[in-house]
């Protein structure tokens, strides 16, 4: 089966390179992958998957950060005008933009596969160094840009979905490909997981491009070290009145702000393990003669764990509450993203190293556990599926990172999307194969 695996990959190499940067010229950040998401339904169905998308795979409750309708409608009239397709983008209108691909092989486990889609709200490097922009597939939308490689993880879902497709008559079980909106800002899993689409699920894997793996030819097969963590917005609402004249009757929002500003950073570090909070931005006021009648603050929690996480949410909460009843301000705080921590089960990771050392497509395979550093909201998936009895596995996939993740002139190895997908493939095709 690595033959066939390799051989059916090998073939649509300059497929996958041509799919992944038509979906680099037009990226969408979080909540407005029309596009994106409708033409990875059209291809799924091309293939001969059963497609569920939109309200059918997300639970509407469990969103977290969506734009505002007016943006939304931008976003979406825009992605009609760079060639969404109109089959399936009617669907997905307000925000719901999952997509679910169907195979069912017969009896047997379940497993699914999540392909985050959303791209990051910077704009792209225009030099000519800069590879996507010398080749001519740069971004072409204003101050977005797929700066962390789910344009390439959307690819190799798509690969691994046809390689699958390929090998169905040997394969025993149902298939579940999950295409994952707005995972920047940690936004878009818990709404997919929440919906039903993976109770019934036994396995699920999940992985990404680069984060420690900075080198061609790399695998780390299992991560440890998801960091928990909690994104919020604080908008504290006061009164304006002149500041010379009667500075008496105005409620300083500013103030209130500056002040849970300064405690937050404050919260006391925690014994069982490391914790991490973020003022990241804090605009407030209108003018120098002017009470600040309003104040907008954006906070981030981390933690070790969830537990700890919870402990710096509640202790920002309480702070963020007493400092706008200090000042006599109103206090509203709306939650705009959630992960929870999450480490790979070692079965899983034993199994997919044995694989990948059959793969020609890495040199160096590893099964110790990568502390991936940072937050993921796969963690979601992987936690619900662990919490039935399942299995869980998420790996990064070595490749020559340009430049940083998130920064303008990020870019990767095209040529490492084939290994990517085979190892999926590969590792569905052990856990599901016919006797």
């Amino acid at each position: 089966m690595v033959e066939k695996i390799n051989e059916i990959i090998d073939e649509i190499e300059e497929e996958m390179i041509a799919i992944r940067r038509d979906f680099h010229q037009y990226p969408e950040s979080a909540w407005t992958e029309f596009r994106t998401a409708s033409m990875v339904a059209r291809k799924l169905k091309d293939m001969g998957y059963s497609i569920k998308l939109g309200k059918e795979v997300m639970n509407e409750k469990d969103r977290m950060g969506v734009p505002h309708e007016e943006q939304l409608e931008k976003h979406y009239k825009r992605a009609l005008d760079q060639g969404a397709d109109r089959e399936f983008v009617e669907k997905l209108k307000g925000g719901f933009t999952g997509v679910v691909g169907l195979l069912d092989c017969g009896d047997g486990p379940i497993v699914a596969l999540r392909f985050d889609m959303d791209a990051v709200e910077v704009g792209e490097c225009k030099e000519r160094a800069h590879f996507p922009y010398k080749e001519g597939f740069a971004s072409v939308n204003e101050n977005v840009m797929h700066a962390c490689g789910h344009d390439g993880h959307t690819t190799i879902g798509l690969a691994v979905a046809k390689a699958l497709m390929g090998i169905k008559d040997q394969l025993k079980g149902k298939i579940k490909l999950i295409f994952q909106p707005a995972e920047e800002g940690v936004r878009g899993a818990k709404s997919m997981t929440t919906s039903g689409i993976l109770d019934d699920v036994d396995i699920i894997m999940g992985g990404h491009i680069g984060i420690k793996a900075k080198g061609s030819g790399m695998l780390f097969c299992g991560t440890s070290g998801f960091l928990a963590t909690s994104k919020f917005d604080a908008y504290f609402k006061g009164i304006s009145t002149h500041a010379g004249a009667t500075p008496e009757k105005g409620k300083n929002a500013l103030l209130a702000a500056a002040s849970a500003a300064m405690n937050l950073h404050a919260i006391p570090r925690h014994s069982e393990g490391f914790t991490r909070i973020n003022v990241g931005k804090l605009v407030a006021g209108t003018g120098r003669n002017v009470i600040p009648s309003n104040a907008h603050m954006l906070i981030e929690t981390r933690g070790e764990n969830s537990e700890l996480n919870e402990y710096m949410r509640e202790s920002a909460k309480r702070i963020l509450k007493n400092a706008a009843e200090m000042y006599d301000v109103d206090l509203d705080l709306q939650f705009m993203g959630a992960a929870e921590s999450g480490e790979s089960d070692e079965e899983l990771i034993v199994r997919a190293k044995g694989l990948a050392e059959k793969l020609d497509a890495f040199q160096m395979v590893t099964d110790e556990k990568i502390d991936l550093g940072g937050s993921e909201d796969f963690a979601y998936m992987m936690k619900k599926v662990q919490s039935q009895g399942g299995k869980a596995i998420y790996m990064l996939f070595g490749s020559d990172i340009k430049d940083d993740h998130h920064n303008s002139k990020f870019d990767f190895d095209e040529k490492d999307l084939k290994g990517a997908a085979k190892i999926f493939s590969l590792l569905v095709h052990d856990l599901l194969k016919r006797g």
